[in-house]
């Protein structure tokens, strides 16, 4: 067993900021798990993320341990970084950061731990999906990916990032995906957590299969600066599941940071990817689609005003945000707008019931036959409302 060598990736950042690696799940890469949480992450810091041998832009290594692992991932930290940086990390990327908590101290200012455990599941749980993984491929890995990785709906609600995932893990080489089981099916610094003294935030997906919130707490409660937070609705890919709200708890925990303007290119991928989350894929790409050399700059003015700096703003949440969206549209009577704000808004969260009842608030204020109009609309665009389609006039 040797050192594997670790690839990173660089998502940019301000010069001269502070550096913050980002580690990845089994069966991820750096750009399918990060890319929308780093968005949001280099305005305040450097941004590295990388990738496990045999996984995205990493080529296959020898057999490894846990410390061998972590040990990679320094000497990668040691091209981008001087004595100190910040760590991130998912699942065994969190497995990861604990490893280098324990080994390398004084090179870690701060770990955020993600869907992770000071041990995760059973060494032969582990051993036994090494085995199937190195007998019959990934198709052994990606049974059941789905169910162990996402909450429910998510796989429908965004369908381009976990569909994106799930290639990612099915171009996994066999053989790396059964080393990193066999590191896993080793690791075990349960009894070594209080002697880590780094400040660590441990995040947790409330519908996590694999690794629980209580994994999470009990790393919050056994480290000796340690604080606990529970994402509501979320599985085991937390940064890709939640990336906004990943970015702005790891951004809190790191500390104050020179924050510089975004540049109109980071502007504008943000807005891509909050158009994405808000209207979904297929939308998105249809317009794209059917963009022109006459049409290109009005698109581009649309998703990085309304997208990246409207709908990225903090002040309000995205449920709030729809609501006043529709009700400014029906006020306006921009019906085809209307259509797709409906979908957006079931996509934000909010009900068949609460937008009713949002249509009903709209009669008083909009007027009557505003809202009968976009009751109708309302029928014919939303899922499950049929039986509602009576005439409200």
């Amino acid at each position: 067993m040797s050192n594997p060598r670790i690839i990173g990736t660089d998502f940019g950042g301000p010069d001269n900021a502070a550096v913050v690696l980002l580690g990845p799940s089994l069966g991820t890469t750096a750009a399918t798990l990060w890319s929308d949480a780093a968005v949001r992450l280099r305005r305040h810091v450097r941004v590295i993320a990388w990738d496990l041998p045999g996984h995205g832009t990493n080529g296959p290594a020898e057999s490894f341990t846990m410390t061998e692992l972590a040990a990679g991932v320094l000497a990668l930290a040691d091209e981008f970084t001087t004595e100190t940086f910040h760590y991130a990390g998912d699942s065994v990327g969190g497995c990861v950061g604990l490893q280098l908590l324990l080994n390398a101290p004084h090179r870690i200012a701060s770990a955020t731990l993600l869907c992770t455990g000071a041990t995760i599941g059973t060494p032969d749980g582990w051993r036994e999906r090494a085995a199937s993984v190195r007998a019959d491929g990934m198709d052994a890995a990606l049974a059941g990916a789905a169910q162990r990785w996402f909450s429910e709906g998510f796989l429908e609600r965004q369908p381009h990032v976990s569909t994106a995932l799930l290639h990612a893990l099915r171009d996994t080489d066999p053989k790396s995906y059964a080393d990193v089981c066999d590191a896993l099916a080793g690791f075990d610094i349960t009894d070594r957590l209080h002697e880590i003294g780094v400040p660590v935030l441990a995040i947790a997906g409330s519908d996590d299969l694999p690794t629980p919130p209580e994994c999470l707490r009990r790393i919050a409660s056994g480290v000796k600066d340690g604080r606990f937070v529970q994402l509501d609705g979320v599985g085991h890919l937390a940064p890709a599941e939640a990336p906004a709200e990943v970015a702005e708890l790891i951004i809190e925990h790191i500390g104050p940071q020179p924050v510089r303007a975004a540049t109109g290119d980071e502007v504008y991928d943000a807005g891509v990817a909050v158009r994405r989350e808000v209207l979904g894929d297929e939308h998105v790409d249809r317009a794209i689609a059917a963009t022109t050399d006459f049409t290109a700059e009005f698109q581009r003015l649309i998703t990085e005003y309304a997208w990246g700096t409207i709908w990225t703003r903090k002040g309000l949440d995205r449920r709030s945000r729809s609501l006043i969206t529709l009700t400014a549209l029906v006020a306006r009577g921009h019906h085809d707008e209307l259509k797709m704000h409906l979908r957006a808004a079931r996509r934000n969260g909010l009900t068949n019931d609460e937008i009713k009842e949002l249509l009903m608030q709209t009669a008083i204020y909009c007027g009557v036959p505003d809202a009968n109009t976009a009751f109708r609309i309302a029928a014919e665009v939303l899922p499950d409302f049929a039986e509602e389609k009576e005439d409200r006039s």
